[in-house]
């Protein structure tokens, strides 16, 4: 008897929670829909642990996130519709078609060419699903993405056919023209949708900034989140040794134990 691999066990697992009557109840409960805040979920905990740098709790993580593709596989098959294979399978193309400098004839000489070359095939895969009826570039970048990593797959989409600034000073002219915008309307009490609206503005170009410097905006907001973590916990840790209550404090002495604690590299 050939012995199950690792997958095999995970998937024979899965197959057990959703057996009914002698499954498990929450298990059994859940679909598609119940369990998409938990694939996303896991999706973040990977992040946190890479970031964290630590591989052990990076290794807990990526099998949570593998828990949820076989939780998502265990009830298509269920549904008739397809299993994990059918995945593995699909990537598994997708992997090859998208790299024929690999899998095929077609050269490249860098990184840069290997990027045109996946969008270029990305864009024939779209227009074969599609057909041939006129879409929107914009039409399958995931409403669902984080607000800052979907402003810049549209921005970087409108760029493909020129849409774009060729110098980073215009992004800032941009931002002071939207930060004013928003300003004004501040000054003037504007409604809650309008400052709403103003401050999305004021998002969405900041995203294009990060774009224009290639550093990623979600990225740089998770690394600022966790240097003011750092420093109002150090702040905390001061207040503690003065044995004073920081609500008490005034906000002068709270900025003092800030300028302290960025004295600390923190």
């Amino acid at each position: 008897m050939t012995k199950a691999t690792s997958i095999d066990r995970l998937r024979d697992i899965l197959k057990a929670l959703r057996t009914p009557e002698t499954g498990c109840p929450w298990d059994l409960k859940q679909n598609f829909k119940s369990i998409a805040a938990y694939t996303i979920e896991e999706a973040y905990e990977v992040v946190d642990a890479i970031e964290r740098d630590d591989m052990d709790d990076l290794k807990d993580e990526l099998g949570d996130l593998l828990l949820q593709v076989v939780f998502h596989a265990q009830m298509a098959e269920e549904a008739g519709l397809f299993n994990f294979d059918d995945i593995a399978h699909a990537v598994s193309d997708k992997m090859q078609r998208r790299h024929p400098h690999v899998f095929a004839d077609e050269t490249v000489k860098s990184a840069e060419d290997v990027k045109n070359s996946w969008e270029v095939v990305k864009a024939k895969e779209k227009e074969a699903k599609l057909g041939s009826m006129p879409q929107s570039l914009l039409d399958d970048i995931p409403i669902t993405l984080p607000g800052m990593t979907r402003s810049v797959k549209l921005q970087k989409r409108a760029a493909q056919v020129g849409f774009d600034w060729p110098v980073i000073s215009q992004v800032f002219d941009k931002l002071d023209e939207e930060l004013g915008e928003l300003r004004e309307e501040i000054e003037q009490n504007g409604a809650t949708d309008r400052l709403l609206d103003e401050m999305g503005d004021v998002m969405f170009v900041i995203a294009n900034l990060a774009r224009h410097l290639k550093v990623d905006p979600e990225q740089a907001a998770r690394a600022g989140n966790q240097k003011f973590t750092s420093r109002f916990i150090d702040m905390e840790k001061q207040a503690q040794t003065l044995d004073k209550d920081m609500s008490k404090l005034t906000l002068a002495e709270l900025e003092a134990m800030w300028q302290s604690a960025k004295t600390k590299d923190l």
